[in-house]
């Protein structure tokens, strides 16, 4: 049976830039799937394809059983959705921007009042009620957006990079507030860039790279891809790089990486504490200096070095296979073929 949020097929192109290359997503009620991939990997233009922002080239989706194409009237209706960038009116103060919400979704006017008093406190915005939005920190917008698309505690939620700005405090709180949602009965689609909210929000991952998606399972059945634990170890002198990467790629379970710029050497440990121990040892043996040496858990980085051969960084700077213009251009058709379907 198809979850809350399904799609199948999903192919949508700007130009020559195919955004999305076939995407298929099933979110079962009551869950969050976490969306995750670099910039412009088609995760905005997934939430905007599902979110009925976008008419996509091919495929099927529908929210809530809801068929997005032939009814996105009734599906904007069941939804609620907090796009990257805050879409709050700077004129009015951040009670005003609530209480409009709540009135645009025929809430009454007592009823919107009390909403928008609700979900002041609830993101620490209480003492900046009344004044203007143009006042507001960074933060505080992406707050007050977030505020605005729970005015109605929405059944399906779609959260694009929710917490880009926020403070960690601020982003603890909203985890909160997400943990409550889903608590609740909603069921979330949440698109990042951290493998860490992900971590703590997400019951199941998608990983999107060039339209495509690469991978899916949970967060540790992604990292397990990537060897398991990582050994991290920073070379004092740079001369000697090759020699520690010659004992990394001995003792580890894979090829070691290397950040040039910190010295820093990276490589798969299945072995864990164990393999540090051994690592340590034989580094020290050779008299090869090191600045750091510690055992972590994989990144986001990590996996999409595993799974697609570059790093996260590299992809939203217009690096491996994808130029920093394209993912620009990227952008910029989806936002002018948003405007021009809205407006239709």
């Amino acid at each position: 049976m198809p979850g809350a949020i399904h799609a199948e097929g999903l192919v949508k192109t700007f130009g020559d830039v195919r955004a999305l290359d076939g995407v298929d997503i099933d979110v079962p009620e009551g869950s969050v799937l976490g969306l995750l991939g670099p910039n412009g990997a088609g995760k905005t233009t997934a939430v905007r394809v599902l979110t009925t922002l976008l008419q996509p080239d091919s495929g099927h989706a529908e929210v809530a059983g809801v068929n997005v194409l032939t009814h996105p009237n009734e599906v904007r209706r069941l939804i609620g959705l907090s796009g990257q960038f805050a879409a709050v009116d700077d004129l009015l103060t951040g009670r005003e921007n609530l209480q409009m919400v709540g009135q645009l979704y025929q809430l009454s006017s007592r009823d919107a009042k009390r909403r928008a008093k609700e979900l002041l406190e609830r993101f620490n915005l209480a003492e900046a009620a009344d004044r203007t939005a143009k006042t507001y920190s960074g933060g505080m917008r992406r707050r007050l957006d977030l505020a605005a698309a729970l005015v109605i505690s929405p059944p399906v939620m779609f959260m694009d990079e929710p917490t880009t700005g926020l403070d960690p405090v601020n982003r603890l709180q909203l985890w909160d507030v997400i943990r409550e949602l889903v608590a609740g009965g909603t069921t979330l689609l949440l698109t990042t860039q951290y493998l860490e909210e992900a971590d703590h929000l997400a019951d199941t991952i998608a990983v999107v790279d060039r339209g495509k998606v690469i991978a899916r399972g949970t967060s540790d059945q992604l990292k397990t891809q990537t060897g398991g634990d990582v050994v991290e170890v920073v070379v004092h002198d740079r001369e000697r790089i090759d020699e520690a990467e010659e004992v990394l790629r001995r003792l580890g379970d894979g090829d070691p990486t290397l950040v040039a710029h910190t010295r820093k050497l990276s490589v798969p440990a299945a072995g864990g504490a164990k393999l540090l121990a051994e690592v340590i040892r034989e580094l020290d043996g050779r008299g090869i200096e090191i600045d750091d040496i510690g055992l972590r858990r994989p990144t986001l980085d990590d996996v999409f070095v595993s799974l697609t051969g570059h790093a996260v960084e590299e992809e939203a700077a217009g690096g491996a296979g994808t130029p920093a213009d394209a993912v620009t251009e990227d952008a910029a058709a989806e936002d002018a073929a948003a405007e021009k379907e809205s407006d239709q």
